[in-house]
């Protein structure tokens, strides 16, 4: 025990914004752990969210920084759900390397009316509808997409379920939001969000035992995963994942190695290099102009305003302006 702890103690701990690759060989589980601060601190100010739309609109973030930084090569990870609650849309997408944006889409007078009878929980403000994950690998290249329903669960356990099914690998999945109120240098009140979370998966070596491709893939097999629900080291390393609280995946003086080694330190964690994850859009104004130069005429008339055209990225409120000549169609 005092080795683990001497050993715990020279890590140089990753900190905000970097997501940390762990591993539990004598349990056959592999995950990833996060977390978030300025950088979700920066994508939700800039759009002004209401605190219920914030908070579920940092899962959704944490969630993708989780399961992006699993690519191995060079495309995109998103996720998207569609549903009928008062937040209608919630996109999240990571570009590799490290490119993470995001934002949301809701009704105001139906989100005014979840919070007077109190419904803000995150299935309550997605309602019935889906989420899909999208990885696209880039030109020449099918995307691969994994779809399942918004049945009243949360994010937690739709990802779950989602792995489960359409990845066939048993997964766990811990999400954490908070907000945090404090005093900057000079006594001014401050405001902050802070998410963390961490996804665990049974990936078992043994020849007796299944063996699934690392967050990504399709390619498993047909087998019914219920006969992992009564594996010892599953159950035990579910277990363990299902006392973070909430405090733990938010505490801004914990950090996420000392999180793991809690967890763990009974079995025994490795965890290897970190991966930052930056608040960066794709957008650009030539990719917008590309979009607009294939408008009609009548498109680009209906589009124009005093002479210009305005666009702004949902994404980052970034608004690009064109004259209207620049255009073939004009």
């Amino acid at each position: 025990m005092a080795e683990a702890t001497v050993e715990l103690n020279d890590l140089d701990f990753a900190g905000d914004d970097r997501v940390v690759p762990f591993q539990v060989d004598s349990l056959d589980v592999r995950g990833r752990a996060v977390h978030l601060g300025p950088l979700l601190n920066t994508i939700l100010a800039r759009h002004d969210y209401p605190a219920p739309v914030a908070r579920l609109l940092a899962e959704a973030i944490t969630l993708t920084a989780l399961l992006g930084t699993s690519l191995k090569f060079e495309g995109k990870f998103t996720m998207q759900t569609k549903g009928d609650g008062p937040v209608d849309l919630l996109v999240a997408d990571f570009s590799t390397p490290d490119a993470l944006r995001a934002y949301a889409r809701y009704d105001e007078e139906a989100l005014e009316a979840a919070i007077a009878e109190g419904e803000t929980a995150p299935q309550d403000l997605l309602g019935r509808g889906i989420l899909a994950f999208t990885i696209d690998q880039g030109r020449g290249m099918q995307p691969y997409q994994g779809i399942v329903p918004l049945d009243g669960s949360t994010l937690e356990e739709i990802a779950g379920v989602y792995f489960r099914q359409s990845e066939q690998i048993p997964t766990k999945v811990r999400l954490g939001v908070a907000e945090l109120f404090d005093r900057d240098e000079e006594g001014r009140p401050r405001h902050n969000w802070r998410a963390g979370g961490l996804v665990a998966q049974f990936l078992p070596q043994a020849p007796e035992r299944m063996r699934h491709p690392d967050l990504h893939g399709g390619d498993g097999d047909e087998r019914d995963f219920d006969e992992h629900a009564d594996d010892d080291f599953w159950n035990e390393a579910r277990t363990m994942i299902e006392t973070i609280d909430t405090d733990e995946l938010t505490d801004p003086q914990l950090a996420i190695e000392r999180l793991l080694f809690r967890l763990f330190h009974e079995r025994g964690v490795r965890v290897y290099e970190p991966q930052s994850v930056f608040d960066r859009c794709s957008c650009s104004r030539d990719k917008i102009k590309g979009v607009l130069d294939g408008f009609s005429a009548e498109e680009i008339e209906a589009s124009e305003e005093d002479g210009h055209i305005a666009v702004t990225c949902e994404f980052c409120s970034t608004t690009y302006r064109f004259e209207t000549g620049e255009f073939a169609a004009a």
